[in-house]
């Protein structure tokens, strides 16, 4: 026995130090889903994708939803997690806070962030959790004021700004403070920003439905979705023109984590309440996106969704109405 012990030890370690370097990545996402049409395809990609552990989902607020808006958001997401997505086991949905924060010093208590703040006791400096933020912040920065520690075991990779000048974005916009809270802390944090999702995240209407239509009942909801935005939102008083494109922003963070981005790091900037930018600290970086492989992304994205299907049953949404109308 002690002579199998000397040998299966060294063994063993090896193994798990082998398992741990091709584990999946362990994320959380807090997303607004409701507000617009993106946040249902990344959610789709996230819980696609099996390089991605999705240890739960967070609800976010926005001011164009009804109110209580994380508590829509919320009812939104778990229709999507279990009739879209066909899950009837699923990363745990927690509602976060309806308002934004009061001031830097001040949190939003609520189930978000206890499963945020408890989840990351389990990650440290060099085995960081991923924090996704494709809406408000207000809940990551309530984490970060309870625990200031937090930010020694998180990254926050979040779609925000329209570009590395700082200015008036709507996830930004929607919590001003808490982001002035995130960029005045130390955690690691990746930016995508507006223009680079123009630049490489646009599909235009007839380019979104040639893409995605066929591709079974997550396809076909995702088109639809695309589709009833577009006549709501783009199309409006440009009669039979079909030319504009919309932007599918928030697959930019699974983008970055499937590695399918180009990024730079530059100085920490200081967020004014104009969000504009000043002070920026070249000793604590932000690691910038500058561009998306969206020749690579859009297929990969496609494969696992197809992927995915083939594994889950789902029912067709032919006939059902879509989460936001």
């Amino acid at each position: 026995m002690r002579r199998f012990l000397v040998f299966s030890v060294p063994i063993l370690i090896a193994l798990l130090a082998c398992a741990k370097s091709y584990g999946k990545t362990p994320v959380i996402l807090s997303t607004d889903v409701g507000n617009e049409i993106d946040d249902q395809w990344a959610i789709t990609y996230m819980l696609a994708s099996p390089d991605l552990e999705v240890l739960g989902i967070l609800s976010a607020h926005a001011p164009s939803l009804p109110d209580p808006s994380a508590h829509y958001t919320y009812l939104i997401l778990k229709d999507i997690v279990e009739k879209r997505m066909g899950m009837a086991i699923h990363p745990p949905l927690f509602e976060g806070s309806s308002v934004a924060l009061a001031d830097a010093r001040s949190s939003r208590p609520n189930a978000a962030v206890d499963f945020l703040l408890s989840t990351s006791k389990r990650f440290s400096e060099k085995d960081r959790l991923t924090v996704l933020v494709i809406g408000a912040a207000t809940d990551i920065a309530s984490a970060i004021i309870q625990d200031p520690t937090i930010v020694q075991r998180i990254r926050v990779v979040a779609m925000a700004f329209p570009s590395e000048r700082g200015g008036e974005e709507y996830n930004v916009a929607n919590d001003v403070v808490s982001w002035q809270v995130v960029l005045d802390s130390n955690a690691p944090l990746v930016v995508g920003s507006g223009d680079v999702c123009r630049a490489h995240l646009a599909l235009t209407f007839e380019g979104a439905q040639t893409m995605i239509a066929s591709h079974g009942p997550i396809g076909e909801w995702l088109w639809s979705e695309y589709k009833a935005w577009y006549y709501r939102d783009v199309k409006p008083l440009r009669k039979n023109d079909f030319s504009k494109p919309w932007f599918i922003w928030d697959t930019i963070v699974i983008a970055y984590l499937e590695g399918m981005t180009t990024q730079e790091s530059i100085p920490r900037p200081k967020l004014n309440a104009d969000m504009t930018f000043t002070e920026a600290a070249a000793n604590r970086p932000v690691i910038w996106i500058r561009s998306v492989d969206s020749s690579r992304m859009w297929p990969d994205f496609l494969s696992k969704i197809d992927s995915y299907q083939h594994s889950h049953a789902i029912e067709s949404n032919q006939g059902r109405t879509g989460c936001i109308w």
